[in-house]
């Protein structure tokens, strides 16, 4: 099926083996993608689900449901403090060909990015996009941006790692075994997490780890995390 173009749709969309595409979808299918009546392509509901569709002279029909394990069997939520200038964008894009399931930006007190609801937008629809052009099965779940300390108090996974660049703690590599359900990592800002973030945080039963011996940029941690979890977790 990799050869077939692929769009997310809303879950309501889906009734009685039709899809009831919007204006801007039929645009983009027929306009954009240059399909014509009878072309099949593959719609997505960004939960999970996918099915083989034919294009219709309004809408879509429904063919089958296809099976995919394009998904990591963990559900990582990426904490991350919003980095500075547009590099958001592309952890978002990137993190979420990784397989990350749900990406949660805080406010951090180092943090200079005052997002507006227009960066919630785009964030989402580049999620949408990227879930797309990498084949996944879900579309990761973007948060509005909470104060750090909200989004610590409000964890409920049991593994939950707190990524800090200096001092003596464990590889992230090396505790990552026998994980299973949900993982919380955190990613801090330019600058990294303060004290008081950290300690705060491993009160909560965060674990402190390290990413390496070398300081990353803020867009280049995330990657590094999530692709040492996919390792983990698909090798």
């Amino acid at each position: 099926m990799s050869q077939l173009q692929r769009i997310t749709i809303a879950p309501s969309q889906l009734q009685q083996e039709q899809v009831l595409l919007t204006t801007q979808q039929k645009h983009y299918l027929k306009r954009v993608l240059r399909l014509r009546e009878g072309d099949r392509f593959i719609v997505m509901d960004g939960l999970g689900k996918w099915w083989l569709a034919r294009l219709t002279e309004e809408q879509a029909q429904v063919l089958e449901e296809l099976a995919v394990k394009t998904e990591l069997p963990v559900a990582i939520t990426l904490m991350i403090a919003l980095p500075k200038g547009s590099g958001f964008d592309e952890v978002v894009r990137s993190c979420t060909e990784l397989g990350v399931a749900c990406i949660a930006p805080v406010l951090s007190d180092r943090t200079l990015l005052n997002p507006s609801s227009q960066k919630l937008e785009r964030w989402r629809r580049i999620a949408s996009e990227a879930a797309e052009q990498s084949e996944r099965a879900f579309v990761p779940t973007i948060l509005e941006p909470v104060a750090f300390s909200d989004a610590v108090n409000n964890v409920t996974a049991t593994y939950r790692y707190i990524c800090e660049a200096r001092g003596e703690y464990v590889h992230l590599k090396n505790v990552l075994t026998d994980i299973s359900g949900e993982i919380v990592i955190a990613i801090g800002p330019e600058g990294g997490w303060t004290d008081r973030e950290l300690e705060e945080a491993t009160t909560l039963s965060f674990q402190p780890v390290s990413l390496g011996g070398r300081i990353l940029r803020a867009v280049t941690a995330p990657l590094v995390a999530l692709s040492l979890i996919s390792a983990a977790c698909e090798g």
